[in-house]
């Protein structure tokens, strides 16, 4: 493997997502490892002053695609784009995030530039020149370790909060690469009117370090307040299982599962949620997993770290009022700084 490691960036509202500074260290250390240098690529509009921020997080050089008409993610232009970019440039590795937009993309191009594509990776390791991923099956239940002896690139789609982003140092330099961009109207079968976004308070589902999620055990629409309190304290996501969802008691946008949005947290408090195969493979990977249920026997606590056996009702808002002690407590402290002179 000589030809270099790829990431691809994803940005939003002149932002880098965090997939993306996750992504960087998997890919320097890898490079680390095979001597190889770390490029991204970055697509959008006006995102060209970003690519300094990514050779702080440890791209060597980022391959720039600024134009008005990647101003919103469609997978024709982008995939375009971007398996043109493999195919000129030959990356002996390629990683895309395991997001909704990773996902799609990474579909496109591996078939655009005839290479195969490993999804939802939680481990990578070399052994003998070789990368090995891993990736859970059966909804997690077992890992695979999976090769691509012959695939060239080899493409993988990294699941989040699963590796640790490195801190950022200003004293790297980073070379910035203009790309070319030739688009037809004809390569666009895709057209966005609007965007529709929601304006909210607290993290982004699959952005966030804590989740609080709720499921059959809440008993209704009305008690996912006492969730939201809990998660104004912590600064958490609230999240939601199928079974909520389909009982219209939260939006689907928020259901965490193998048939909604696969997160991995540092801290994933369930309550009320009883364990389903299809839940815990879109959140057994998380770091720190609370479970809160009242029954002894519900398949979560086979996985939780903690689990509270207990009347939910009681059992949250007496976290929650600690939760805000702690809080006011650590509020108190003050940090005195002092002055040079």
């Amino acid at each position: 493997m000589t030809a270099g490691i790829w990431i691809f960036a994803e940005e939003r509202n002149g932002k880098i997502k965090k997939i993306t500074y996750e992504l960087l260290s998997v890919a320097r250390n890898i490079a680390n490892q095979t001597g190889q240098e770390v490029s991204a690529v970055l697509f959008g509009k006006g995102v060209s002053a970003l690519a300094n921020t990514l050779g702080q997080y440890g791209a060597d050089k980022v391959h720039v695609a600024d134009d008005d008409r990647l101003a919103q993610y469609t997978s024709d232009y982008y995939g375009k784009i971007l398996a043109n970019l493999i195919i000129e440039n030959q990356p002996s590795v390629v990683l895309l995030g395991y997001s909704s937009l990773g996902r799609d993309l990474a579909a496109k191009v591996a078939q655009k530039v005839d290479t195969g594509l490993m999804s939802d990776c939680t481990g990578v390791e070399i052994i003998n020149e070789q990368l090995i991923f891993d990736r859970p099956l059966y909804g997690g239940k077992v890992f695979a370790k999976t090769i691509c002896p012959e695939a060239r690139p080899v493409m993988a789609t990294i699941r989040s909060n699963i590796f640790t982003a490195s801190q950022p140092q200003a004293r790297y330099q980073v070379e910035v690469v203009n790309v070319d961009i030739h688009l037809e109207e004809s390569d666009l079968r895709q057209l966005i009117k609007s965007v529709v976004t929601q304006i909210a308070s607290r993290p982004e589902l699959t952005e966030a370090n804590v989740i609080v999620s709720g499921g059959r055990g809440m008993n209704g629409p009305e008690n996912f307040k006492m969730l939201e309190d809990l998660a104004d304290v912590l600064g958490a996501a609230v999240g939601g299982s199928r079974v909520a969802v389909d009982s219209g008691w939260i939006h689907q946008s928020f259901q965490v599962g193998q048939t909604g949005k696969t997160v991995s947290p540092t801290l994933y408090i369930a309550c009320g949620i009883s364990g389903s195969t299809m839940h815990l493979a879109g959140m057994g990977s998380s770091k720190c997993i609370v479970a809160i249920n009242s029954d002894p026997e519900a398949n979560i606590f086979k996985i939780a770290d903690y689990g509270i056996i207990g009347d939910l009702f009681e059992v949250i808002p007496l976290l929650t009022e600690e939760c805000k002690k702690m809080q006011k407590a650590s509020d108190s402290y003050q940090t005195i700084i002092p002055v040079a002179q």
